[in-house]
């Protein structure tokens, strides 16, 4: 991890001197453990700010749509994908765009780790050799980093960044387990218990549309639900069909364009499985069209192609 952040500190450093690009796009470390946050560098002696670790999971490809000036942007594979689907989808200029890629080892879920403490403060995280020491008043465990990764970081099968102008570290090794989780048993169910489970699932939304803001593929001038005329749903959350119309709608609209990040997922205040949606309509795009998001620049989204064309997947 050191060695990374070394590499991405000198990279941006030599970028923003050369007057190469006029913004890096990052992480910075956070003020809690296991937590980095998004970071805006504009002159090269700021580089130091830049880190990378297992706290760095959010998407950056969220903060690049439409930006005038020329900037650099560090991507681990979900970023990439991302970025793809933007610049196929005209939301990004590739001229403009500098990716600095990363190799992901995948980001530690806080959830994970405040269910392991069970209610003790944690005060400072350690990583060392793929395990993280946990620290705080009158305790200390360790624990293997492998056992605390985001469901979406399990599943993940391109960790390397698929498009880059500049590759950083070693390629990692892609997981094997495709159904990490209990997503194997969600789809075990039948449509009956899966529409019981969602909707009890979804009677905790509050409807924050904290996941539409944190998806890099949400952007629509006016989203579906905020459109009065006609409009679609109601403005309360006490409604658990609203909900589960909110979030079906949603997930439709990103077929075909949706990473598997898991930001919506993270995003949520009321520790929603959203994943079950969007893995699952994943896993759909992939077998009936044969697709993956934001794996080429030249390969067509396949609710893009013509009806009847081959990218239909007939068998």
């Amino acid at each position: 991890m050191q060695e990374l952040t070394k590499a991405i500190q000198e990279t941006a450093s030599r970028l923003l001197q050369d007057k190469e690009v006029e913004l890096v796009v990052g992480f910075a470390a956070g003020s809690l453990p296991l937590r980095n946050t998004p970071c805006f560098v504009r002159r090269p002696e700021d580089v130091q700010r830049l880190v990378w670790g297992y706290g760095c999971e959010n998407n950056l490809a969220n903060y690049l749509r439409l930006r005038p000036e020329k900037l650099a942007v560090v991507a681990k594979g979900c970023d990439s994908r991302s970025i793809v689907e933007l610049i196929k989808e005209n939301q990004i200029n590739r001229e403009k765009l500098v990716i600095i890629g990363v190799p992901c080892q995948g980001m530690i879920d806080r959830q994970k780790v405040a269910r392991l403490l069970a209610g003790r403060e944690l005060l400072e995280a350690e990583v060392k050799d793929g395990q993280v020491e946990l620290r705080g008043k009158g305790f200390s465990e360790t624990v293997p980093c492998a056992q605390l990764l985001h469901e979406s970081c399990k599943t993940c099968r391109h960790p390397n960044p698929v498009l880059f102008d500049i590759m950083l570290g070693e390629p990692v090794v892609a997981g094997e387990d495709e159904n990490a989780g209990d997503t194997a048993d969600y789809e075990a169910k039948t449509p009956e218990e899966k529409r019981a489970y969602l909707n009890q699932e979804l009677s905790r939304c509050i409807r924050c549309y904290a996941c539409r803001q944190a998806c890099p593929m949400c952007f629509c001038e006016e989203c579906f639900a905020d459109c009065t005329l006609p409009r679609w749903l109601s403005k309360s959350s006490l409604n658990a069909q609203d909900n589960l119309f909110f979030q079906a709608v949603r997930a439709l609209h990103l077929a075909g364009r949706c990473v598997d990040c898991g930001a919506c997922d993270r995003a949520c205040p009321m520790g929603i499985d959203l994943r079950h949606l969007t893995h699952k309509m994943v896993q759909d795009v992939e077998d009936i069209f044969g697709y993956t998001a934001g794996m080429s620049l030249e390969e067509k989204a396949p609710l893009a192609a013509p009806v009847g064309s081959s990218t239909l997947n007939h068998s």
